[in-house]
């Protein structure tokens, strides 16, 4: 075995003839600048004052601002950290590429000739340490020995150099003594419509707070590394949030507080000619993490791969006036752990508009890791009990299929304007351009995880551009949920016949999304329910007897997850089970592992939730 010392040394060996190569010399002023990443995880924009009113002070952020530019709307893709992370390294979106589900079951390859930003950097010359968190949906080659710190390098030789800082992520607000405990200035934090204002809720927001501040504190040290290493004005310094905020509905669902992440990028002295945009200033131009690796590279002098979707906001020829144009950004939400979704976002402008494919599968379906949060447990508990305004309680009830907000006036995404005649406009072009993405993408999640897992991952996005007129008719089926159901009967009939089995699919999740007003194709439900139907048909099959109460979906069900042989159609199913449990109209399940045949650990944390509780 290689020991560390060593690795250090080879690397050190290996930046030297690299330099040599460049024709750099400890003593030559550097032609390239550095990057260092600092990461606050589990971080929205809304707690840091630098972003919003109701956030804390965070004096060595504000510092980098000052020499720097306040990114105002920067957005993740992905409202989790191994899809989010994923992003970054790749400048692809991940539902073309297939590395959308966290965490992941199967890595998929990248696609062909594509590699992440860090390698055109590394093959340029770039020292580029492997960041300390590599949890990636995709395959990696991570043989290579690089040392951890940009000190490790050869002198001179620019560097990449990334650092989380995991004192803001979301188990630090997982212990149970959070319920109770007396947390400093918990009395006046401010407390967002969509929560409780209860003592738990008080001081889960205060000691996030302390936390965001602890992480600030962090950051300052590398900053003064930085300094006292003569390097601060040689070095573009990014700080940003792996993914939005951590109190309940906002890490792992595609709201603002979920997405919306702090940006603020230091411009160093020594390549203040390289971007437009003047140090101690604010930008509004919209910039998602799909755009960062190929703003390194551009502002590296490198060019930016074609199979990046990723567009740079800094560097050459990136002006304020093109900036200022910058006005959209996409978002995705698939399966977080055990927990399946299937949402997509536009934000343009000051409007949101939410495409939620599966209405019916609410907000606060089970994650057992987001429960395990005192205040999560408690705003299902006030729930149930029927003590939350109808604002607090859109979290725990079926969906709209779309949604349209206006962000301005409206941050934390309380009032639907979708059926607003005023807006309708709006909505028909957002829906338009949404729609746009998702076909053109094409979007692979239109598709059941297991199919892709079985047919798609050895190669996803040439699975994808084959498959691409296929998924496009998914999606005009599943839009169906938009029309009235006399106008949409006629296409959930067509769907529902079709020689097609993901038509099939597409045209039950239609009929649960429209409910009771779908009863008449219950006959046509209760055939697809059979033994000889593809398993996850019959699944969405009984899915929308139960919900609408036209059949017992039980049977159907628990004879899936005793016959297939796949862990992950298991786990779908099992969606569909915490969905009818744990919904109206509420069905009773008995389930033990050696009732299912295929398992996963995620299918064992299905069936850990639904085992009956001890008293």
């Amino acid at each position: 075995m290689i020991s560390w010392r060593k690795l250090v040394r080879m690397a050190a060996a290996c930046g030297a003839m690299l330099s040599a190569a460049w024709g750099w010399a400890a003593t030559d002023k550097p032609n390239r600048p550095n990057f260092v990443w600092l990461v606050s995880e589990d971080n929205s924009k809304h707690f840091a004052k630098l972003f919003d009113q109701h956030g804390t002070e965070m004096p060595q952020v504000e510092k980098l601002a000052g020499n720097g530019v306040v990114f105002t709307h920067a957005f993740s893709n992905c409202p989790v950290c191994s899809t989010a992370r994923s992003t970054l390294a790749t400048g692809c979106y991940a539902p073309r590429i297939g590395t959308q589900f966290h965490r992941k079951l199967r890595a998929v390859p990248l696609p062909e000739g594509l590699r992440p930003f860090h390698v055109y950097l590394r093959k340029a010359g770039y020292f580029c340490p492997d960041p300390g968190k590599t949890d990636y949906n995709f395959i990696t080659d991570n043989k290579r020995g690089w040392a951890g710190r940009w000190s490790d390098r050869q002198q001179r030789r620019p560097f990449f150099y990334m650092r989380s800082f995991g004192i803001s992520h979301e188990g630090q607000l997982h212990r149970r003594s959070i319920a109770t405990a007396e947390v400093p200035q918990s009395d006046t934090v401010f407390i967002p419509p969509i929560h409780p204002d209860t003592k738990t809720f008080r001081n889960s927001y205060a000691t996030y707070l302390m936390r965001v501040r602890r992480a600030d504190e962090q950051i300052g040290h590398v900053i003064k590394e930085l300094e006292e290493a003569g390097l601060i004005e040689d070095t573009f310094i990014f700080y940003f949030g792996d993914h939005g905020g951590v109190l309940p509905g906002s890490k792992g669902y595609v709201r603002d507080t979920g997405l919306h992440v702090p940006l603020v990028v230091r411009i160093p002295k020594n390549f203040e000619h390289l971007v437009g945009l003047k140090r101690g200033t604010r930008s509004d131009a919209f910039v998602s993490f799909v755009d960062f690796g190929p703003t390194l590279l551009h502002l590296a002098g490198l060019d930016v791969p074609e199979g990046m979707d990723g567009k740079p906001f800094m560097g050459p020829n990136v002006t304020r006036a093109q900036l200022d144009k910058r006005d959209e950004t996409f978002g995705m939400a698939d399966r977080f752990d055990e927990k399946y979704d299937l949402v997509r976002t536009l934000r343009k402008g000051r409007f949101k508009y939410m495409r939620s494919y599966q209405p019916f599968n609410f907000d606060g379906l089970q994650n057992n890791y987001r429960y395990r949060m005192p205040a999560y447990k408690q705003w299902r508990e006030l729930y149930r009990a029927g003590r939350l305004s109808e604002v607090q309680s859109a979290f725990f009830e079926p969906r709209p299929a779309e949604t349209l907000y206006d962000m301005e006036a409206d941050p934390y995404e309380t009032t639907n304007l979708a059926g607003d005649p005023a807006y309708a406009q709006t909505l028909a072009a957002l829906r338009a351009r949404l729609t746009e993405w998702v076909k053109g993408m094409p979007d692979l999640s239109f598709y059941p995880e297991s199919l892709l897992i079985k047919k798609a991952f050895d190669n996803p996005t040439a699975f994808g551009r084959n498959h691409k007129a296929e998924i496009a008719r998914m999606v005009d089926i599943a839009d169906l949920q938009l029309e009235p159901f006399a106008e949409a009967k006629a296409g959930i009939e067509k769907a529902l016949a079709s020689s097609s089995v993901w038509d099939q699919y597409w045209g039950l999740i239609v009929c649960s999304a429209h409910g009771k007003a779908a009863a008449g194709f219950a006959q046509r439900a209760k055939a697809l329910t059979g033994k000889d139907v593809e398993p996850l048909v019959r699944v969405r099959a009984a899915e929308f007897l139960g919900l609408i109460g036209a059949a017992d979906p039980r049977p159907t069900l628990t004879d899936v997850l005793a016959t297939t042989d796949d862990p992950v159609e298991a786990l779908l199913t099992l969606n569909t089970v915490v969905l009818l449990r744990d919904g109206k109209p509420g069905y009773e399940f008995t389930l033990a592992e050696d009732g299912v045949k295929a398992l996963n650990q995620m299918v064992k944390w299905r069936l850990a939730y639904l085992a009956p509780k001890k008293n």
